[in-house]
């Protein structure tokens, strides 16, 4: 049994962070820098972005992103997903991770290099009425749809799956509007009722369509290539995540509820994540080792 515990852990922390023992060498850079970050320890992002509830958010927010035609054009035309999707996965854990726990000039060389990639990401989509659009990774209006979706989707599923939030949902979307402006985001929501009617003017626009190339993306999230032992697991979350998100955008993906109890089948999957994984994170342990150097008095360094 412990041995297969351990292949368990080894193929899970490769899949989250691409290295076997659950830290990459980025994870170095957290432990370095001169102050405590834009959240800190007792944050609703730390919170959130610790918990493991973050798995089923990831596959969540990729799912309700295919929705729009600019975002889904980006991905078709430049993602590498289909032939490194772990490669994809990883990236963005780098900088979701890094803003969340390091230092603030950390976590802005981490956005900018984001925002490069973006800036040669181009190219030209159909909407729903069969106009032709431009559209580039940098747009304001592409890149406040993936934050208000990433923002949705973990604030969801940690609610879901997760512990209380300090200070409540407000105030993780409100702190998580800083990282969404480190990448170019113009005024995000900074509530939970704001993020919601962000969220749902998009539908009531008109923007949202589903089309062959959403089909497509659907189906590879649902059966992504991962390892055959990880699969079981992953299909739980996987219904997990389309039972979190409302109706009226499941109708829009072509997705249905399981009738089955999924939302208490994927609480038990995480539990299981966290016994084999521990409590602990190595970038979270590294933000506090940061943090508690930087406490200490200076002829003691």
């Amino acid at each position: 049994m412990s041995t297969l515990t351990d292949v368990w852990r080894s193929h899970l922390l490769s899949t989250l962070s691409g290295s076997s023992d659950g830290r990459p060498r980025w994870v170095d850079r957290i432990e370095e820098g001169s102050d405590a970050g834009f959240f800190g320890p007792g944050s609703a992002s730390w919170a959130v972005h610790g918990g493991l509830a973050t798995m089923v958010a990831g596959i969540r927010a990729l799912l309700l992103q295919t929705l729009h035609p600019g975002a889904m054009a980006g991905v078709h035309d430049w993602s590498r997903y289909r032939e490194d999707p772990l490669g994809r996965l990883s990236g963005t854990i780098q900088w979701l991770v890094t803003v969340t726990f390091a230092d603030t000039a950390t976590a802005r060389r981490e956005s900018a290099r984001v925002g490069t990639f973006h800036q040669r990401v181009a190219g030209t989509y159909t909407d729903t009425t069969g106009a032709i659009h431009p559209y580039s990774a940098g747009d304001p209006n592409l890149l406040s749809w993936v934050h208000i979706v990433f923002t949705d989707s973990f604030l969801a599923c940690h609610t879901l799956w997760g512990d209380p939030i300090p200070g409540g949902a407000d105030a993780y979307v409100r702190e998580w509007a800083q990282a969404g402006e480190l990448v170019g985001v113009v005024d995000p929501p900074r509530s939970a009722a704001e993020l919601t009617d962000a969220l749902d003017a998009y539908r009531r626009d008109g923007i949202l369509q589903y089309d062959e190339r959403v089909a497509e993306a659907v189906r590879f999230i649902r059966n992504p290539p991962l390892r055959r032992s990880i699969m079981p697991a992953y299909r739980v979350m996987f219904a997990g995540a389309v039972a979190s998100i409302p109706r009226e955008y499941r109708e829009l993906l072509g997705l249905r509820r399981s009738r089955l109890p999924v939302i208490a089948a994927t609480g038990l999957v995480l539990g299981a994540v966290r016994r084999i994984l521990g409590s602990s994170s190595t970038s979270e342990d590294a933000a506090r080792r940061r943090i508690a150097r930087l406490a200490e008095p200076a002829s003691s360094r």
